[in-house]
């Protein structure tokens, strides 16, 4: 799970997806395009939201998505046209780019729709983030695993 900081988006998608799985079978992170806010816990608002659907993501870090990641994933979701850019110029093999997908083409296939970044808007662009990747992850469980 890819956003620009890994402080919003990514922790929350990451903490949803978590929630759904064994992960015992499944390992599920996040990461930011940005150093920004590399060692920082995510935002508050991130945190609210999900601890009101019972998750809890008060613990993880941020940290930036690097090349080596494409070795550890098998899949790597981005949350955005920006990110899903980035990350694939630091592919260096067609495997790699077949890695890359953008999330909610999962719940809205070959949209290529991004989830908006809820950084500077007030607590519903939280919770309509947190809508949208529950979905996601929802299309993720029934179509991927």
């Amino acid at each position: 799970m890819v956003c620009l900081g890994n402080i919003c988006r990514s922790p929350l998608a990451e903490g949803i997806l978590q929630s759904k799985v064994n992960e015992a079978l499944v390992y599920v992170d996040s990461a930011g395009t940005a150093a920004y806010h590399v060692g920082n816990l995510p935002d508050e608002r991130s945190i609210a939201v999900a601890k009101q659907y019972g998750i809890d993501i008060s613990k993880q870090q941020a940290r930036k998505f690097t090349e080596k990641d494409f070795l550890k994933f098998d899949i790597i979701y981005a949350m955005d046209k920006s990110n899903y850019q980035h990350i694939i110029s630091l592919a260096t093999s067609d495997e790699d780019l077949e890695k890359v997908k953008m999330i909610l083409n999962e719940s809205l296939p070959d949209k290529n729709y991004s989830v908006p970044d809820p950084y500077y808007g007030g607590k519903t662009g939280f919770e309509e983030v947190y809508k949208m990747l529950n979905e996601a992850c929802d299309s993720i469980i029934y179509n991927r695993l």
